[in-house]
């Protein structure tokens, strides 16, 4: 593994998601799961994110709009509250859904919405 990417990608992951909860996810990893702890930081922080062509903020809204689309709401959540740290404000987050829901239909956009609320409460935000 490219341990620059690594180092990059972790301070960047670190920034967007929180360092307890990156921090968490490396500690819980074990023989089975590390190598894509590791993989993943390196590739899609470190390398993805690392590339400054794109500030945070922008990828941050990106992020949310194709996550959306996948209906990964696990991860949606993760990188609401990242987005929130990356300067995306309230109004924008539901522009992005209104997008989902465009593409990808109401009961998606929906989804997004249940938990953008949870994010947004849970941040003091509404």
């Amino acid at each position: 593994m490219d341990n620059d990417l690594f180092d990059k990608g972790l301070a960047k992951r670190k920034a967007t998601l929180g360092a307890e909860y990156v921090e968490k996810n490396l500690a819980a990893a074990d023989d089975f799961t590390r190598p894509f702890q590791e993989a993943m930081t390196a590739w899609c922080w470190g390398f993805g994110w690392g590339d400054e062509t794109i500030d945070a903020k922008t990828r941050s809204m990106m992020n949310l709009a194709m996550i959306g689309a996948l209906g990964k709401m696990t991860e949606w959540e993760i990188h609401c509250r990242g987005a929130l740290k990356n300067g995306v404000s309230k109004e924008e987050i539901r522009a992005i859904i209104h997008v989902v829901g465009i593409y990808c239909g109401v009961p998606q956009s929906l989804e997004c919405f249940r938990v953008a609320r949870k994010v947004l409460q849970d941040e003091g935000l509404l």
